[in-house]
């Protein structure tokens, strides 16, 4: 994903051409072992937080950076190798780090808000980033989820920190020194730093942000330090250093100094909030209070153990077990909560849609876009109560703001396409989720689907069309968004609404609005206007009814959204029999599906007017049309099972789980996107996947490892067994649910969430009678709903 906004889409960081190759050590080196390790090996040090990071705005693969934090925090960490501010903070080549900031940064493309870093000196005092910035190796870096330590050279000094939810805890280990140092960098947007010498404490704000915030945002810190300071200074806009206490400006900094022992620690204890200096106290009284630095460790690693532990993995391949826990800490960091608790204990958040603090939860800085494909479905899976809580954040979203976030980071930005928020919603409450309004968000829905007017403004006072439906009055004219009115990515606009139109329907007859059930579902039919019985594929339409002219199926964006026409022809999740049928029956659909893979990778760049990164990836892993490195794709390897070739979804998703993903810094096959790539690894290496909102269905796969545990709601057990799995033996030659034979190619909720034990034999070649039965297909709109 990366935004669409033109504005955006030229901005990039600045890299230094220079920059040292680091070999890929450390964690890193660790990940490439295929040898069996203990079971009593904590899951959360099977992560490896570098998978992903050694990408660039012109390749990617993953744009992670090594977040420090808790499952959803508030508040991440991150080392900073690049400029801060740039997007491209960590990038695994870099040679030096110049910072450990706070982070709140959900992709590279949007960018970061409310940050400010912290960094240890020893000598002669440097302020400016790339002054200051020490050499660093991976070899003298380690990297978990619940905490980072690293080696700076420049200084001979140790720096690490731990997280909590709002807080974190660093720690500095200094040589002997006169002239040891520790900064606070308030970062470039608006800053202001205090220092308290006899309290040992700084505090301070930051306002920076890309978009997103009311006027009145401040992201209020406090930092607590156990040693008295030698010295006390700030530095203005101009980097200028004066031993004033309190400063304020666009980007100003403090700096306290000690005299240091040979390993001697200086210990900082940092919270933020987003609603006042003495919320931010209290978030750090609340979270460490008096405990340790390894006290604060030991509760995020259990914090981490804890939700992996849902799904415990026994395999020989420890390359695989890695890549599998790397790939589901990715899937548990967002949306982060944007909630605190106040001193009552009651559980509030400052809004950035009113800028008021409200009662309830918020969750933020996630595109739907990306997750509502796999990430929100296993929520909705395995953590249903979380689940209502981000449904209940998305009530008061709506409330607060007049509409439904698409893209929110921290409140509305005017990034990507659809309507997806309706998929999320419907598929939690139609699979169970409860403890949300769903009344307030199905009105949120159907406004989304009827009208663009009133939708909320930029500061420069322009409507953020990723909000709503952009061209929802075309739609629901022609049935489809018109190609020649102005409005870019049409037919992609279209498909995404259908879909959504879907998922509306499904909740309008489960809360016994029939009509609204049957006008939505009809309305879920209009990607058939797009599909072009001459070419085969779907393709952008005039108001007049004309197709658009040129048409290339290899054109990239134009009337679609990061790919072409290709990728979006199988984007009717909730119709894929439909989809056969346009195709003209199920073998000339396979052998569509097929061609994705066997055509060459050409691809026609002129609507970007470059090459962009999603299409270079797609071009460098020699699978033909398949970019698995973006979403809109990701689902299509299961759509065989629709078709009675099964054995097809069974290898291209072990194919792309083998080539496409290590546990390494070139980890990922495109960005990793909020934990929707992530997600796609996590459920396929399970064996199922899904593919079509609020069902509760699962297109079967083919399980990646010999033994898997995952505890349910409830704390059901569902066992998976694959005895004799192995990279050789990726096809199916039956299955079975808790001793009963299982020929259908898709798995339900309620099987799933009930617990027991799903076998699957395996072996080297296609069984191909296996679930090949027509009336075995997972659901259609075209086709009953089938039933276990």
């Amino acid at each position: 994903m990366k935004t669409l906004v033109p504005a955006l889409r030229g901005v990039v960081a600045l890299f230094a051409s220079t920059a040292l190759v680091a070999p890929p050590i450390g964690s890193a080196a660790l990940a490439r072992e295929t040898a069996p390790v203990k079971d009593d090996v904590p899951l959360v040090d099977l992560v490896n937080p570098l998978m992903g990071t050694d990408s660039n705005h012109e390749l990617s693969y993953g744009n992670t950076y090594p977040a420090v934090a808790v499952p959803w925090g508030m508040n991440f960490w991150t080392p900073v190798t690049g400029k801060p501010g740039s997007g491209w903070g960590y990038m695994y080549h870099d040679p030096k780090i110049n910072g450990i900031k706070q982070t709140h940064q959900p992709s590279p493309w949007m960018n970061d808000y409310a940050a400010f870093s912290l960094f240890a000196e020893t000598g002669e005092l440097k302020l400016k980033e790339d002054e200051r910035a020490s050499w660093y190796s991976h070899k003298a870096e380690e990297s978990h989820p619940y905490d980072y330590k690293v080696y700076l050279a420049d200084y001979d000094v140790t720096a690490e920190v731990t997280p909590t939810n709002r807080a974190a805890q660093f720690r500095f280990t200094f040589p002997k020194s006169d002239d040891a140092h520790i900064l606070l960098d308030g970062l470039a947007g608006g800053s202001m730093v205090k220092i308290d010498a006899a309290n040992r404490r700084i505090t301070g704000y930051v306002r920076n942000n890309h978009g997103g915030v009311p006027s009145n945002f401040h992201n209020y810190f406090v930092a607590q330090f156990d040693h008295d300071f030698t010295v006390s200074r700030t530095w203005d806009d101009n980097w200028q250093m004066t031993a004033e206490t309190t400063r304020e400006g666009g980007h100003v900094g403090a700096v306290v100094s000690f005299k240091t022992r040979d390993g001697e620690q200086v210990g900082v204890k940092v919270a933020s909030s987003f609603i006042s200096p003495e919320q931010a106290v209290r978030n750090l009284d609340s979270e460490i209070g008096s405990d340790s630095y390894a006290q604060t460790q030991a509760k995020a690693k259990a914090a981490w153990e804890k939700e992996l532990g849902h799904i415990q993995v026994s395999d020989p391949n420890l390359d695989n077990r890695r890549t599998f826990y790397s790939a589901m800490y990715r899937m548990l960091l967002f949306p982060r909560m944007f909630h605190e608790v106040n001193a009552t204990g009651k559980t509030v958040h400052y809004s950035p849609y009113d800028g008021k603090v409200h009662d309830g939860p918020l969750f933020t800085d996630n595109g739907f876009w990306d997750t509502w494909r796999a990430v929100f479905p296993y929520f909705a899976l395995v953590r249903p109560d979380l689940d209502g809580q981000i449904m209940q954040g998305l009530a008061n979203a709506y409330q607060e703001g007049g509409w439904l976030p698409e893209w929110m980071s921290p409140g509305q930005r005017d990034v990507m396409i659809g309507s997806n928020s309706g998929n999320i919603i419907a598929d939690a409450y139609l699979n169970g989720v409860r403890g949300f309004d769903v009344e307030k968000l199905y009105e949120a829905m159907v406004k989304n689907a009827t009208t663009s007017e009133g939708r909320p403004r930029d500061v420069k006072g322009n409507v953020i069309s990723a909000v709503g439906r952009e061209g929802v009055e075309y739609y629901n004219k022609y049935g489809y968004v018109p190609y020649d009115v102005g409005i870019n990515e049409s037919a992609a606009r279209t498909l995404e609404y259908a879909t959504a139109d879907f998922s509306l329907s499904r909740l309008a007859a489960a809360l016994g609005k029939t009509a609204d059930a049957a006008k939505y579902a009809a309305q879920a039919q209009n990607y058939r206007k797009l599909y072009d019985a001459q070419s085969g594929w779907m393709r952008g339409r005039n108001k007049d009814g004309s197709w658009m002219t040129p048409f290339n199926p290899y054109a990239w964006g134009d009337a679609f959204t990061e790919g072409n026409a290709i990728h979006y022809s199988f984007s009717a999740m909730q119709d894929v029999q439909g989809l056969i049928d346009l195709s003209g029956g199920d073998k000339a659909f396979t052998d569509k599906l097929d061609s994705v893979f066997t055509r060459p990778p050409l691809f026609d760049d002129s609507y970007y007017g470059s090459v962009i990164h999603e299409t270079r990836e797609m071009q460098i892993v020699n699978m033909g049309q398949y970019a698995h490195g973006n979403q809109p794709i990701q689902h299509m390897i299961y759509l065989y099972d629709w078709a009675g070739q099964p054995w097809k979804t069974q290898a291209h998703s072990r194919d792309v789980m083998a080539r496409l993903y290590s546990p390494t810094p070139d980890g990922y096959p495109g960005d990793e996107d909020n934990g929707q790539t992530s997600a796609w690894y996590v459920f396929s290496a399970l064996g199922f996947y899904p593919v079509t909102p609020s069902v509760g269905q699962y297109a079967i796969g083919s399980p990646l490892f010999r033994s898997v545990r995952v505890t349910m709601p409830g704390g059901k057990v569902l066992t998976i067994e694959a005895p004799n799995n192995g990279p050789k033996n990726v096809y199916i030659q039956s299955v079975s649910f808790n001793g009963k034979a299982h020929d259908k190619p898709w798995l339900s909720r309620e099987m799933l969430q009930g617990g027991g034990t799903l076998r699957f034999v395996m072996g080297p070649t296609p069984n191909k009678s296996w679930a090949t039965a027509k009336a075995n297909a997972p659901f259609s709109m075209s086709a009953p709903l089938a039933r276990p």
